[in-house]
């Protein structure tokens, strides 16, 4: 274990060699960029080192952290000069830049010497009588029983630098990056908040999007289906009216076809009603119409529906429809011989889950329907995965916020 971690630690600290290095080189790139500002032509390549740094002390932020065993959060970037030269994270990375290219740099040193000095020392103590001017602890060798004395003294002081120093070294160096480049609290905060903004934002858009789709095809459906037989309704009614007295047969003939007609309609009608809030949700409740959509899926599927409480309709909707596309792309796509779907209810969130036993390797750009499952689920500000690796087996994992 004590070996692992040395291995572990002489490998940071030595990587630390090199970045303290390019800290070195980085810090006069900075500051020319900068006069260039000042200038007036260095407005594209300031925001572009500030870039590079900002993901290199990232970086950085990760390795300490996967060093300290301590989760470390991303933080954002920005662009544009206005933006860059304003955020808070900017002068953290400029902060930390100098003191990496001096502690990262000595204690790199110190590392190299304490891993390579036990080599030397052994090296140093068989060769000095061919090779003049050896030195064990500051003494030039001039016999073997100094040599003999003065280099497992030497030897013993190297090999504790290395098992003890380093990783003390190595923890020091992370928590130092740590300290310079992580947000407070409230400034992470603030971020997490702002990245929940824009996914919300997204959301909204995506969400936007699939109604306005939504809206269109109802108008579709409407104009081409429903409005067309009203049409024709209205025709034989017009038709009838002026034969009912010339012509009572043909009247009575256009009133029959009228009166189908404004059945096929009732019937469009209803078919589009249904698309929006199936009626068997409101006559079964989820658990009776998610059983009926796996009782008439083609492949044999078991369908497991937990104590799911109350659930707004809207969810209630979702749900439906999500495991109806899922089971539809089974029988489309999976070629499957079997498939299960489960809902159940942990705390305010509402989980389901369809999977199958068929070939897998779902292509989400080939319209299989995840992409309207994804647009439904972020419009509630849910969560979709689909894990369908080739070969399969395919699972389709949702979760949809339910509380009050």
């Amino acid at each position: 274990m004590r070996l692992r971690e040395v291995v572990r630690d002489t490998g940071f600290l030595l990587l630390g060699l090199a970045t303290g290095i390019a800290a070195l080189v980085a810090i006069p790139l900075i500051l020319t960029s900068g006069i260039l500002v000042a200038l007036g032509v260095g407005v594209v390549l300031l925001p572009a080192a500030l870039g590079v740094l900002h993901r290199w002390a990232e970086w950085e932020r990760r390795r300490a952290g996967r060093l300290l065993g301590v989760a470390v959060h991303p933080t954002r970037a920005v662009t544009g000069l206005g933006a860059v030269l304003r955020s808070p994270g900017t002068w953290r990375d400029l902060r930390w830049l100098p003191v990496h290219a001096l502690a990262g740099t000595i204690t790199s040193l110190i590392c190299l010497v304490a891993a390579a000095g036990p080599l030397a020392t052994v090296a140093t103590m068989l060769i000095w009588p061919v090779v003049p001017n050896m030195s064990l602890l500051g003494l030039r060798i001039t016999s073997w029983q100094l040599a003999l004395t003065a280099g497992p003294v030497q030897l013993a002081i190297l090999l504790a630098l290395l098992l003890w120093g380093v990783p003390a070294l190595a923890k020091w160096q992370a928590k130092l990056s740590l300290a310079l480049l992580s947000p407070s609290a409230a400034r992470l905060k603030a971020d997490e908040l702002a990245e929940r903004v824009d996914e919300l934002a997204e959301t909204r858009t995506g969400a936007l999007e699939a109604h306005g789709a939504e809206l269109r095809r109802i108008e579709r459906d409407l104009h081409d289906g429903t409005q067309a037989q009203l049409v024709a309704l209205a025709i034989r009614l017009g038709i009838a009216e002026k034969a009912a007295h010339q012509d009572p047969d043909m009247a009575v003939r256009m009133l029959q076809e009228a009166r189908e007609g404004a059945e096929e309609a009732m019937t469009g009608l209803r078919n589009v009603v249904r698309t929006l809030y199936p009626p068997i949700l409101a006559d079964r409740g989820l658990a009776g119409a998610v059983s009926a959509l796996g009782a008439r899926c083609a492949v044999p599927t078991t369908v497991t529906v937990a104590e799911l409480g109350e659930v707004p309709a809207a969810v209630e909707s979702a749900a439906y429809f999500v495991v109806a596309e899922a089971l539809n792309n089974v029988t489309k796509h999976a070629r499957a011989t079997r498939a299960a779907a489960a809902i159940d209810r942990v705390g305010d969130e509402l989980r389901i889950e369809v999977g199958d036993d068929g070939i897998g390797g779902v292509d989400e750009s080939k319209g299989t329907g995840v992409a309207g499952i994804r647009h439904r689920v972020a419009a509630l500000d849910g969560r979709a995965e689909v894990v369908s690796p080739v070969g399969g087996p395919t699972g389709i994992r949702v979760v949809l916020p339910c509380g009050s």
